[in-house]
C-alpha cells in the first residue's frame, strides 16, 4: 500500500472529493494535524505523496504559528528532494513559500466560485478538464510571487498567481477542487465569522454558487488529480 500525508489546518478543511480517488489508487490515507501533531518529528521523505490542505492563517504569521517553520522546513526538504506534494490554497501558499517566493495580503478576498484562466502550460497540464470555464471555489485572501523556475498554469482576474507546477512532482493550486457541496456546508460554519465580515458575501448566495457548481467541478477536480497522479 502507498501512503498519503495529509497535512490538515482546520478540522473541516480535508481531502474531501479527493479521498475516494486516492483510496482507489491504492493510497492509504494518514492526517497530520498541524498545531497538535508533532510535525518537526517527521521525515520529508516519508509517505508516497503529501497533501498540504487549507486554512484560515497567513505563512507569514510564524509568532502565532510556530509549526509553520516546521512545515517549511519539510516542504523544502521534501521539494529539493523531488517527492511528490500537492498544496491546496494555503498549502499552496506554503509550497511557495518554500521554494522561496514572497506570501503576502493581496488587495482584497477572493471568496466564491469564478473560472480559471489557463496559460498555455496550463492547458496541456492536468488542469486542462477546466479549460472549458467551469468555475471553481476561491477562498483566499493571500498571494504569492511566482517562484524561480516555476510554470504559471492559472489565472484569475484578481490573481494572476493561482495555480504553479515546479517540476514534475509538485502542484500548488490557489483555489479548491477538492470539495464536495455536502463538505462545504461544514465551511459555512466554520468561515461564519469571515463570511459576515467579507462586504457582499453571505451563506445563502455561496450555497446557491455551490449548487450550481459544485458538481461539475467535483468530477473535473477528481479527473485532475488522477491526471496529475499518473506518472507517480
Amino acid at each position: 500500500m502507498k501512503t498519503v500525508f495529509a497535512i490538515r489546518h482546520v478540522a473541516f478543511e480535508d481531502l474531501d472529493s479527493f479521498a475516494p480517488t486516492l483510496m482507489e489508487r491504492g493510497y492509504t490515507i494518514r492526517y497530520l494535524e498541524a498545531g497538535q501533531d508533532d510535525l518537526a518529528a517527521l521525515d520529508p521523505l516519508a509517505g508516497d505523496l503529501w497533501v498540504v490542505l487549507g486554512g484560515p492563517i497567513g505563512v507569514y504569521e510564524e509568532e502565532a504559528y510556530p509549526f509553520i517553520r516546521d512545515e517549511l522546513r519539510l516542504l523544502q526538504a521534501r521539494l529539493e528532494a523531488g517527492r511528490p506534494t500537492l498544496g491546496i490554497c494555503l498549502g499552496a501558499q506554503l509550497i511557495a513559500s518554500a521554494l522561496g517566493a514572497r506570501v503576502y495580503p493581496g488587495s482584497r478576498k477572493e471568496i466564491g466560485w469564478k473560472p480559471l484562466a489557463l496559460t498555455e502550460a496550463g492547458r496541456t497540464s492536468p488542469l486542462a478538464t477546466f479549460a472549458n470555464g467551469t468555475p471553481v471555489l476561491h477562498w483566499h485572501g493571500d498571494t504569492f510571487d511566482l517562484p524561480e523556475n516555476a510554470t504559471l498554469l492559472a489565472s484569475t482576474d484578481l490573481y494572476p498567481h493561482q495555480a504553479f507546477a515546479w517540476g514534475k512532482h509538485a502542484l500548488a493550486l490557489q483555489f479548491h477542487i477538492e470539495t464536495t457541496a455536502r463538505g462545504l456546508e461544514r465551511w459555512f460554519i466554520g468561515h461564519a465569522c469571515e463570511i459576515a465580515g467579507t462586504p457582499g458575501l453571505s451563506v445563502p448566495m455561496l450555497r446557491d454558487e455551490t449548487a450550481h457548481h459544485a458538481v461539475d467541478a467535483e468530477e473535473r477536480g477528481r479527473q485532475c488529480l488522477a491526471a496529475w497522479l499518473d506518472p507517480f
